[in-house]
């Protein structure tokens, strides 16, 4: 008896024939799985890597050359959903890419806007953050020119751009569980937007809305602010003040990096979903989670100079809100707050 891929012989029964979920699970390798294809070429581990060795070693010569350093900001919207696309081989992988394609083309528009792109691509603006470190305002030893240029090589190029291919490693993990000969969890499990991979794609939509609302919301302000600065009118509320505090900015300090994060907190789950729930923890979750990581520090270092910029407000302005996210209490005080606050100016 034939049924699916699995031949059955008389006298045995399905259940006998077919391996269970859990044995399935076992002998499904994923970390191992990802280093033999990444040595293989033609697999798309292969494929990303060489396609991220290129990028990296480009942005390294590229900003040594120009002295210009924010290569990387180029790329930072583009490469993931190369990448995601490369692991396509059904329902959820093309899902997930449509998903990170989403995601940057939105933010590539933002970054084209906001000044990002000119030509030649080598050129735009750059990130005023790099120039304070790079004067050795974050760490003393990078004012040293050697240890610059080897900070640019291992952090600003090759680290930021590999974890560009870690935070859609998750596709890769749904690639392996797919297609690799021991992880056919597919046959098992297929794609499902009522369970796990529902709630990763509400979750990702959800905090992809959010980034997008905070993002204009940050733009048509400072778009204002200079209209006002240029045309030498009066500044009142926030615009006196110097940076944003109404809207979404109420309520985080920096809602547009919290939704970041939590996009990419989102896309891990279709790993999970991609195992049937069986397995919460794999090797992609490195990705979301030094995502995580580089937050702490770029938010924390952007505070550091704004509070220089604007020292008294900006630390009042820390004292009422939260950086990333807000307890419940606090948030609920604060819709209340600006519930009443609104009803006042009616």
């Amino acid at each position: 008896i034939t049924t699916g891929i699995w031949h059955i012989d008389k006298g045995q029964t399905l259940n006998s024939t077919m391996p269970s979920f859990e044995q399935d699970i076992e002998s499904c390798h994923l970390f191992s799985s990802a280093l033999t294809d990444i040595s293989t070429p033609g697999t798309p581990y292969h494929l990303a890597v060489l396609t991220c060795i290129f990028f990296a070693s480009s942005t390294f010569v590229i900003s040594t050359l120009t002295q210009n350093y924010s290569q990387v900001d180029k790329l930072w919207s583009i490469t993931p959903f190369l990448y995601s696309w490369m692991t396509v081989v059904d329902s959820r992988t093309k899902w997930m890419a449509v998903l990170a394609t989403l995601w940057g083309l939105r933010l590539t528009a933002n970054f084209h806007r906001r000044g990002g792109y000119s030509w030649p691509i080598w050129k735009g603006e750059e990130d005023y953050r790099w120039s304070y470190i790079q004067q050795g305002h974050y760490v003393g030893i990078l004012k040293n020119r050697w240890a610059w240029s080897l900070f640019n090589l291992i952090f600003i190029s090759f680290y930021q751009i590999f974890l560009l291919l870690g935070i859609v490693a998750p596709s890769f993990v749904a690639y392996t569980m797919a297609n690799h000969p021991g992880c056919r969890i597919s046959q098992w499990v297929d794609w499902n937007l009522w369970g796990l991979d529902g709630l990763a794609t509400a979750l990702f939509l959800l905090s992809l809305v959010v980034e997008t609302i905070a993002d204009n919301q940050q733009f048509r302000f400072q778009t204002e602010k200079y209209r006002l600065i240029r045309e030498g009118k009066e500044r009142k509320g926030d615009y006196a003040d110097g940076f944003c505090q109404r809207g979404l900015f109420s309520i985080a300090r920096k809602p547009n990096y919290a939704a970041e994060q939590l996009i990419w907190i989102s896309y891990y789950l279709f790993s999970v979903a991609a195992t049937g729930g069986k397995n919460w923890w794999n090797w992609s979750f490195m990705g979301c989670f030094l995502l995580v990581i580089l937050f702490q520090g770029s938010g924390r270092f952007t505070e550091k100079l704004t509070l220089l910029k604007y020292p008294d407000k900006y630390a009042q302005y820390q004292k009422r809100v939260p950086l990333y996210v807000p307890g419940p209490m606090k948030l609920w005080r604060i819709i209340i707050a600006n519930g009443d606050d609104e009803k006042k100016t009616m």
